[in-house]
C-alpha cells in the first residue's frame, strides 16, 4: 500500500504537467519518467525508447500546440475513485504476465487466465491508466518500442480475441495470399475472414454498437480536414476514462480513443506470436476519438480492414497520423 501511495503521488505530480508542457520534447520527457516510475521500465529500455522517439519529429501524445484533450487526467483519476493506478491494478494478471497493466489472452470457454501463452497491454501505449495514448507512431516504431520493453506487436487475431473476449486459433488463409501482391493478399484474406465472423459481430463492450460507452465523443481540430501534424490535434481521452469500455478479458479502449497498429501476417513466418521479427503488413485496428459522431467504417472486434496506407510493418515508410497509436503483446515462457 505504501508503494502504491508513493506512485500515486508521483503520478499526480506528473498528471498536472501536460497542459503546461511547452514542447513535444518536454511532453515526451515526462512520458519517459512515467514509464520508469509507474510501470518500472528499466533504464536500459528507457534509453532505447528515447532513441526511437528522438528519430521522429512528431512521435508523442499529440502536438501540444494544437491538441485539446477531451478530458483531463485529473478527471479520469476522479472517475477511478481518486487512485487510477490502484483501481486498475490486478495482482493475478501481474503474476501471470510478469508486468503491470497487461491482461492474459485465452479462451474463457475452455481455459483459465493461467493457461494463457501471451498477454496484451490493457491500455493503449504507454499502458498507464489515465495517460494519453502515444500517436503519430509508425508501425516500425511501435514494433521497436514494444521490443525495447521485451514485448512485441500483437498479431491481428490476438487483438481481435482481446476485443471479443476469447482468443481463438489463428485463422489466416495463407493459401489465399500465395502469389499475390500485399494488397491483393490482404483483400482476399480479409474477405474470407470477415465472411466467417460477420454473423457473430460484437464489440468490446457487448453484442451491438453503442454510443456514449467509449472514448469516442471528442472532435477534430477545426483545421484538421487537410491532415498534418500542425493542423490536427490528437484530441484523445486519458486511457481507461470509460470503465465500461472494456472487453471480457479486461482490455480497455479497444473501441475508440486511438486506432492501433497491429501485425497482419501474410505467411506463417511473419507471425509475431510465433517469434517472427520479420513481420507482415500493417493493419489499423479499432476506431478513434470521434466515432460517436463519424463512423467511417465497421469497427466490430474481428473485422479486418482494407489495405489502408498499406506497408510492411518494418518499412520506414509505414503510416503515422494523429489518431493512430498501438499497444503491445508479450509471449509468455
Amino acid at each position: 500500500m505504501t508503494r502504491i501511495l508513493g506512485l500515486l503521488t508521483i503520478w499526480l505530480a506528473l498528471a498536472a504537467t501536460p497542459g503546461t508542457a511547452q514542447s513535444l520534447a518536454e511532453s515526451n520527457a515526462q512520458l519517459f519518467r512515467e514509464l520508469q516510475s509507474v510501470r518500472g521500465v528499466d533504464g536500459a529500455a528507457i534509453e532505447r525508447i528515447q532513441q526511437i522517439f528522438a528519430r521522429s519529429r512528431v512521435l508523442g501524445q499529440g502536438n501540444p500546440a494544437i491538441t485539446r484533450h477531451a478530458m483531463t487526467r485529473e478527471e479520469c483519476n476522479a472517475r477511478a475513485g481518486g487512485n487510477a493506478l490502484a483501481a486498475y491494478a490486478d495482482k493475478r494478471f501481474e503474476r501471470i504476465c510478469g508486468a503491470k497493466y497487461m491482461a492474459p489472452l485465452y479462451d474463457p470457454r475452455t481455459e483459465r487466465p493461467e493457461d494463457a501463452k501471451a498477454c496484451i497491454d490493457q491500455f493503449e501505449y504507454p499502458d498507464i491508466p489515465c495517460s494519453y495514448p502515444v500517436v503519430w507512431v509508425k508501425a516500425k516504431e511501435a514494433a521497436e518500442i514494444c521490443a525495447a520493453e521485451g514485448k512485441r506487436l500483437c498479431d491481428a487475431h490476438e487483438w481481435e480475441g482481446a476485443c471479443a473476449g476469447a482468443l481463438e486459433p489463428p485463422d489466416y488463409r495463407f493459401d489465399l495470399a500465395r502469389g499475390q501482391s500485399d494488397s491483393g493478399a490482404v483483400n482476399r484474406m480479409r474477405a474470407a475472414h470477415n465472411a466467417k465472423y460477420q454473423s457473430s459481430a460484437s464489440w468490446s463492450y457487448g453484442p451491438a454498437f453503442r454510443t456514449g460507452v467509449c472514448a469516442q465523443d471528442s472532435v477534430k481540430s477545426p483545421t484538421c480536414p487537410g491532415g498534418g501534424f500542425g493542423n490536427c490535434g490528437s484530441n484523445t481521452y486519458p486511457t481507461g476514462s470509460f470503465k465500461s469500455c472494456t472487453s471480457p478479458l479486461k482490455v480497455y479502449d479497444i473501441n475508440g480513443n486511438a486506432a492501433e497498429h497491429m501485425n497482419l501476417p501474410l505467411a506463417p513466418d511473419q507471425m509475431a506470436s510465433s517469434g517472427s521479427t520479420r513481420l507482415g503488413v500493417t493493419e489499423m485496428k479499432g476506431s478513434w476519438f470521434i466515432w460517436d459522431k463519424y463512423r467511417a467504417h465497421p469497427d466490430w472486434c474481428r473485422w479486418r480492414a482494407p489495405f489502408w496506407h498499406g506497408a510492411r510493418v518494418m518499412s520506414p515508410a509505414s503510416h503515422e497520423n494523429y489518431h493512430l497509436g498501438f499497444r503491445c503483446c508479450k509471449t509468455l515462457d
